[in-house]
Order: structure tokens, then sequence, then C-alpha cells
């Protein structure tokens, strides 16, 4: 089932809950049952209930968002570090530059193909990935280099290097959920609870009133659907791409 259409039949689901609950609790109300009479203390307690509430869906919404901005920043460190290892070893005899080529393509090519699937399948990256990336590693450290000229891009290209394992680790490391399942409770409970406080104003079955309700139940399941979908970085609707790295390698095949 695709993300967007769960978003829709969330919101549709939250706009009919509204509008059930109202006609029934209006169908079963008391005759002598007046509105207006809902104590003040009900009025403030919604009020605050739905300020906290706020704060926290936009605390939850800041902290998934930032989360799947690093790990497309991580992504793009990554690529950005292999593909200055490929043009950085053109300065090496030709079958040492080519093997290296070689090897980072390999790797690239595993991760675009293979590994992604498994990290939005699974969450996890791969083994391969990781002896992929260590044979570049291999390549790089094992050669000694034979001038001065060669010897000033070896440094570099250890930099390098480094940076795209340390980024690999960070791109492993975010894979799973941001958010830890006790502030999902929190964040569904919360919601339960403003949407109830809604119905202890003892809103009426007019349509303006009914139509309020329900566009507020209906964000309310917006914005969870937001920190649901961006909570899983690489897999599910609006996911972090493997783009930088066919940006930089458009060659590399699986």
């Amino acid at each position: 089932m695709s993300d967007w259409l769960v978003l829709v039949l969330a919101m549709l689901g939250a706009c009919a809950v509204v509008v059930v609950i109202t006609l029934v609790r209006h169908r079963t109300a008391a005759e002598d049952e007046d509105p207006s009479e809902t104590p003040d203390v009900i009025e403030y307690m919604t009020m605050w209930i739905g300020v906290v509430y706020a704060i926290v869906l936009g605390l939850a919404i800041a902290g998934v968002w930032e989360a799947r901005n690093a790990a497309q920043d991580y992504v793009q460190t990554e690529a950005q570090a292999l593909h200055e290892i490929s043009e950085r070893v053109r300065v090496y005899p030709p079958d040492v530059r080519d093997r290296i080529r070689g090897d980072v393509d390999a790797y690239v090519g595993y991760v675009v193909h293979t590994e992604w699937r498994r990290m939005a399948d699974d969450g996890q990256v791969t083994d391969r990935g990781t002896e992929l990336l260590r044979q570049v590693r291999a390549d790089v450290t094992d050669y000694r280099p034979r001038n001065d000229f060669e010897a000033q891009a070896y440094q570099p290209l250890l930099d390098q290097l480094a940076t795209a394992d340390q980024a690999r680790n960070a791109r492993a490391d975010s894979t799973g959920a941001t958010m830890p399942p006790v502030v999902w409770w929190g964040l569904l409970t919360g919601a339960l609870i403003t949407v109830g406080m809604v119905f202890a104003l003892q809103i009426r079955r007019t349509r303006r009133e009914l139509i309020l309700a329900g566009l507020f139940s209906a964000t309310i399941a917006f914005m969870l659907f937001l920190i649901w979908d961006f909570d899983a970085p690489y897999s599910r609707g609006i996911a972090v791409t493997a783009e930088p790295f066919l940006s930089m390698f458009p060659n590399v095949t699986g």
C-alpha cells in the first residue's frame, strides 16, 4: 500500500471517527443538556492540552526531519569521498589506478543496486558492502609510493578513505527508526486525549462545528504521518535516495 494512500485513509478515518462520535453522542445526550454550560475549567484544560501537544508534535517533526537531513548528508559525504579517491589516484601507475577505480566502482555499484534495498527492507547495511570497502582500503594503503609526487597524493587518499568509512558507519547507524517506541506511545496517546477533549466541549451537530472538528483531527493525523514517514530515512515515501552515488558514478553497475 502506498504511503500516500495510508495518509489519505488516516485523515479520512480521523474525520469519520469525529463525525460518528459526535452524531452518536448527540443522539444519546439528555434532552435538557445545554452545550453552553461547559465549565470554564474544561475550556482552559482543552486549550492547555492542545498547546502542549502542538509543541510536542513540532519537536518530534523537527527531530525526525533533522535525522533525515543528517542521513542525506552521510550519503553525500560518502559518495564525495569515494569520488575524490577515484580522481586522485590518477597520479598512480595505470595498473594501480585502474585496480583502485575498479574496486571503488564495484563498491558503489553494490551499494546502489543491492545494499540500498537491504537498507530499505531490513534497516541495516550488509557485510558484503563492508568487505568491498575494506578491499578499497587495502588497495590504497598497501601501495608504496615510488616518488615524491605519488607520496604527496598518498596521505590525502588515506584521509578521503577514512571519511568514506566514517560516513558509511554513520549511514549504517541511521538506517533504523529515529523515534523510540515510548515516544510513539506518547504521541498516539496525546492525539487521543487532544481529540477527546474536543468532545468534552460538547460540540453540536452543526455543519461548522463538525467541519472544524474533522479538520482538527485530520491535521493531527497528517502530522503523525509525517513523523512516521520521516522516522525511517531510507525506506518510506520521502526517503533518502542514492542520487549522490549515481550522479558521481553514472556508469556503475550492480
